[in-house]
């Protein structure tokens, strides 16, 4: 027998021991994420806007005229908040016949699954990271949207995430998570430490796509600097945010942004440079052995666990949100959350607008919009 099998034999009892351990302390609070250190629990104050017969609001862009927002659902579609109500705006798949389900991911692949949205702010086009299908744009009054950028130097795009937009120079900044994980298997790609994901440019005037980083533990949202000299990409499985250089002297080197407190997603830059990051959970014991590990993530994969078993020991058996909002320079100024998960969990976006924060979640059927104080 060789010495991987042998591993594998004997960490299954152990992390069956810690599952059954996690279950019997479950009420206890041993595995659950504590309060981060000078938070605020004011997120259950946050006022929510249900999306009747949709689910999942991972991301939100507002057109250059102040509408909306707009999200992208599970189902595929791209909705439009007019004021009163959820209107459809877009969508990226044209094979629409079996995608009448508001979650059904077995069909993710066929109806299309649009993650990060972003409005180029002249021409008013909405860009589309759609996980399936790609980068994808669509004009001013929506409808179908066309495909930019399917496949990678003849790769597929496998886990098209997030995307930010240089207006002045029409690049495209966006993240493949993974090149072996699909979206519907984001699990497995966090617990396997899956090392495959990617940050992309595309320039939309000569259609080039340019790797500026590889190797990252499932790369997610992006967010370019204020003055454009740098891009963040958040790095999930890696509790942290990655600064790559596109100016001065750091010109296509990176370092590390910020180490944080749980697992990012999304990154939005607001009007005043500053950055608020969204984490789908801060880290408990079990998410920082999961994300530390390979043997212990790759052990629960083992065990006869469903997807909402999984989750429930990733985030530390307790729903919650948690905003946190850094400085240019990735100093952490604010952290809002949700302690209980009363009004707002497993958060994926914040966009700051107007004094107010207007937050999304990929799993939930609402967005909530907190009042800044």
């Amino acid at each position: 027998m060789n010495s991987k099998l042998i591993l594998t034999a004997l960490a299954l009892p152990l992390v069956a021991v810690a599952v059954a351990v996690a279950v019997a302390f479950a009420t206890t609070g041993l595995f659950t994420p504590p309060p981060v250190r000078g938070s605020h629990d004011v997120l259950h104050l946050a006022e929510r806007i249900h999306l009747p017969g949709a689910v999942g609001p991972e991301s939100l862009a507002f057109d250059p005229s102040g509408g909306g927002p707009y999200t992208g659902v599970a189902d595929g579609r791209i909705l439009k908040w007019d004021g009163q109500n959820w209107v459809e705006f877009a969508v990226t798949s044209s094979q629409r016949e079996e995608c009448s389900e508001a979650f059904n991911p077995s069909m993710e692949h066929i109806c299309g699954r649009p993650l990060g949205l972003r409005f180029h702010r002249k021409s008013g086009d909405l860009y589309i990271a759609d996980a399936y299908l790609g980068l994808h744009v669509v004009g001013p009054q929506g409808g179908m949207a066309s495909p930019l950028v399917t496949q990678v130097h003849g790769n597929k795009l496998l886990f098209t995430n997030d995307i930010d937009i240089d207006d002045e120079e029409d690049l495209i900044y966006f993240t493949d998570s993974s090149t072996v994980f699909h979206r519907r298997e984001f699990m497995p790609s966090i617990l396997t430490l899956d090392k495959t994901g990617k940050l992309m440019k595309y320039d939309i005037s000569s259609k080039q796509v340019t790797i500026l980083l590889q190797g990252l533990a499932f790369a997610n949202g992006v967010a370019l600097s204020k003055d454009r000299s740098f891009v963040l990409v958040a790095e999930t499985t890696n509790r942290r945010i990655l600064r790559y250089w596109l100016q001065g002297p750091n010109i296509g080197k990176h370092d590390t942004f910020v180490e944080l407190p749980g697992l990012p997603d999304n990154v939005r830059r607001n009007q005043e440079g500053e950055f608020w990051v969204a984490l789908h959970s801060k880290t408990g014991l079990l998410t920082k052995w999961a994300t530390s590990y390979s043997w212990f993530g790759s052990t629960m994969l083992k065990l006869s666990l469903n997807f909402k078993q999984l989750h429930y020991f990733l985030v530390g058996g307790k729903p919650h949100a948690t905003a946190i909002k850094l400085s240019s320079e990735g100093k952490i100024l604010q952290i809002f959350e949700d302690l209980e998960g009363t009004t707002l969990r497993f958060i994926s976006e914040v966009e700051e607008r107007s004094g107010k924060l207007w937050i999304s979640s990929v799993l939930m059927p609402y967005i909530g919009i907190y009042t800044l104080q």
